[in-house]
């Protein structure tokens, strides 16, 4: 009787992601708020190599600035790695190299990434076998970003975002990302949609107990259709981003005067996602907002989460 031999390396691979439409509840009691949200995970990736070893370590490559991301234990990946290792008694270790293409507090969940490819990492390096539905359930104490960033696609995410429904999408859509050197600081953008709320409250509507996606979203999404999926995308956080970052209002009116359908600040920002037409219509942005000394890529959507590539 022969046994296949551990991997002494396994490289996976997870998505960033777009919210092309984000509804933010009411602040809670706890300092929380429910979400309703139509994510679509995007052609920009975390690589993930891992490796054995006897403690827990992560080192990044890549083109992304990670000089503000800590290497520690409150590392999200490192957290998914020990979450892995506890839930099967396993008692080794993991060296992690992730290669950076989605920005850090960027509003793509380039963390949630790192932490979704990191649970099949490891669970594939050390031969632990716990499930895809196992992989979830960790996955959802990690973050609500990370549970879809395994399951990819596209989905509509309720309560934090974490309680995920499939949803339909046919073809592909064409975006531009617009990238910017500074990160937002997510609870910073929800502190100041708060504080809006309530220096408004007289003025405007109250917000919702239970937020929900739009039908005419999903509509979009299942028709596959640019212009009407350009009609209605939305995010509560684009305002209170672009209080905290007010340049953003520049990017946005560059890209939709070069051709794009729509754009929208991703998640809690600053990456700014211009959606487009087709391939070509991508390039063209692309070139404009370069030539207005930004950093752009292009991507397209939607794809599949976290995956084995060897």
């Amino acid at each position: 009787m022969t046994t296949l031999a551990a991997p002494t390396r396994v490289r996976t691979r997870a998505p960033g992601k777009i919210n092309v439409y984000l509804s933010v509840g009411a602040l809670q009691d706890d300092g929380y708020h429910d979400v309703a949200t139509a994510y679509q995970a995007v052609s920009l990736y975390e690589d993930v190599s891992a490796e054995p070893a006897d403690d827990f370590s992560v080192t990044f490559t890549g083109p992304i600035d990670t000089r503000s991301v800590p290497v520690d234990e409150s590392n999200l990946a490192i957290r998914a790695a020990r979450l892995v290792a506890d839930a099967a008694g396993y008692r080794g270790g993991v060296r992690l190299t992730i290669d950076k293409q989605v920005p850090v507090a960027g509003g793509m969940g380039g963390g949630s990434a790192d932490a979704a490819a990191t649970l099949l990492a490891v669970d594939t390096l050390w031969g632990t076998a716990l499930g895809r539905e196992e992989l979830l359930r960790l996955a959802a104490q990690l973050g609500a970003d990370v549970p879809f960033a395994f399951a990819g696609g596209t989905a509509v995410g309720t309560g934090r975002g974490d309680e995920l429904s499939p949803a339909l999408a046919k073809g592909e859509f064409h975006w531009v990302l617009a990238l910017s050197d500074a990160g937002l600081s997510t609870p910073a953008v929800y502190r100041a949609l708060d504080e809006h709320r309530e220096r408004y409250r007289a003025d405007i509507a109250p917000a919702p107990t239970t937020p929900v996606v739009e039908a005419n979203v999903l509509q979009a999404l299942r028709a596959g259709d640019p212009d009407l999926l350009a009609d209605c995308l939305h995010n509560d956080l684009q305002a209170p981003a672009m209080r905290l970052q007010p340049a953003l209002a520049t990017t946005l009116e560059i890209g939709e005067k070069a051709g794009a359908l729509a754009g929208l600040v991703s998640g809690s920002g600053p990456t700014v996602a211009f959606l487009v037409a087709d391939r070509d219509a991508a390039l063209e942005v692309q070139v404009e907002l370069s030539a207005a000394g930004m950093v752009a890529v292009r991507a397209a959507g939607p794809v599949h989460g976290a995956r084995v590539l060897h």
